[in-house]
């Protein structure tokens, strides 16, 4: 019988010097975060959805920004392990997660409501809050949690 083999991986984080922005680096408000966001990435730029994550640390304190996924231009399908792989691999405690509308206009469908939901009750499995839901649009933005929908 022939021998099988198992494959081992190790996974960790390696902390390097990253980028020099002119950001707050600690987030207090929906404010702060989406200008954090815009400030880092080039989403308003974009023809497509892009969902991505902030990672907190426990003092809100932000330890990275980072795209998860592409979709089209009205849908993109994430799923909780995605989000979560990112929030352990940065070792955070909370996350703001973000996407835009290419549309221009932030107004939250039904998916973005229930995704977030989605999102909130696998956080706290893990034990990572998930803060808020930031959507951008052209100029301008919708926090889920100000809204009243997460």
């Amino acid at each position: 019988m022939p021998k099988a083999y198992l494959v081992t991986c190790r996974v960790g984080l390696i902390k390097e010097k990253g980028a020099l922005y002119d950001i707050n680096k600690r987030l207090d408000s929906p404010v702060s975060a989406y200008q954090a966001i815009k400030t880092v990435t080039r989403i308003d730029e974009e023809a497509q959805e892009v969902m991505g994550i902030v990672t907190l640390n426990t003092r809100n304190g932000i330890t990275s920004i980072q795209e998860i996924s592409r979709g089209t231009v009205n849908s993109n399908p994430v799923h909780p392990r995605e989000i979560f792989k990112v929030a352990c691999l940065h070792n955070a405690t909370s996350i703001i997660i973000y996407h835009n509308h290419p549309s221009g206009d932030p107004a939250p469908s039904e998916q973005d409501i229930n995704i977030t939901n989605r999102l909130k009750d696998a956080g706290e499995i893990m034990g990572i809050e998930v803060l808020d839901h930031i959507i951008l649009g052209d100029e301008k933005f919708i926090s889920l949690k100000e809204k009243g929908l997460m």
